[in-house]
């Protein structure tokens, strides 16, 4: 039940207006290996919203099915989210982060992620 309402959050802040904006869809596989052995793969499958409220300020919000296969094991299909932003502070200078979630079934708690970076171009 927390998984639906957290979702439900994250997604519902997607509607909020925008003056400059758009829906989209993302695919992105993610796979982990140690050394060369492969032991995971996520491939998320997104319906996104962004927008860019300023000129120096851009969102998106996105979330849907993430089907994760582990090695030796059936896939499994869970629900993930991403929230991120990136603000321009300079010409040259951007600073950017995400949130990330990605449920997990019975008693294993989700996993979240964060990212925070600047980009400097030159």
């Amino acid at each position: 039940m927390k998984t639906a309402i957290a979702l439900a959050a994250l997604l519902g802040v997607g509607t909020a207006p925008a003056l400059a904006g758009g829906f989209y869809t993302n695919v992105e596989s993610n796979a982990s290996y140690t050394g060369s052995d492969f032991t995971t793969r996520t491939t998320d499958l997104h319906l996104g919203y962004e927008g860019s409220p300023t000129e120096s300020f851009d969102y998106y919000i996105q979330g849907g099915p993430a089907v994760v296969a582990v090695d030796g094991a059936d896939s499994d299909t869970q629900l993930s989210g991403k929230l991120g932003a990136n603000v321009a502070a300079t010409d040259k200078l951007d600073f950017y982060g995400e949130i990330s979630l990605l449920t997990q079934d019975g008693d294993v708690d989700n996993s979240y992620g964060t990212k925070l970076g600047a980009k400097y171009s030159f």
